[in-house]
């Protein structure tokens, strides 16, 4: 499978999906190249930015979850780098999952 670098942001109304968007974040931590939070207090949203590298089927199952979240809002931007994983690194992913 190949891999693919993008980004992903993510708009939080209110405080009730905090949690359940961190939680998901905690479980995808291992395509989660870097993170950037940035509350608007006086406007009771907050933003989380995140750069990202992982197969398509990943990062989609991640932003999926995260979309059917309640006063969620995800989008996602994949670049065309691929990286294709050798074949060995790839049987060791399978057997783990």
């Amino acid at each position: 499978m190949e891999k693919r670098i993008g980004t992903i942001t993510i708009l939080i109304k209110g405080k009730t999906s905090v949690p359940a968007v961190n939680a998901l974040l905690s479980e995808y931590s291992s395509i989660i190249l870097a993170r950037q939070g940035l509350p608007l207090h006086q406007r009771n949203i907050n933003v989380i930015s995140l750069v990202i590298e992982g197969t398509i089927e990943t990062i989609s199952a991640l932003t999926g979850k995260i979309g059917r979240l309640e006063d969620v809002e995800v989008k996602s931007i994949l670049t065309k780098f691929k990286e294709e994983q050798n074949n060995e690194q790839e049987r060791t992913e399978q057997s783990i999952h």
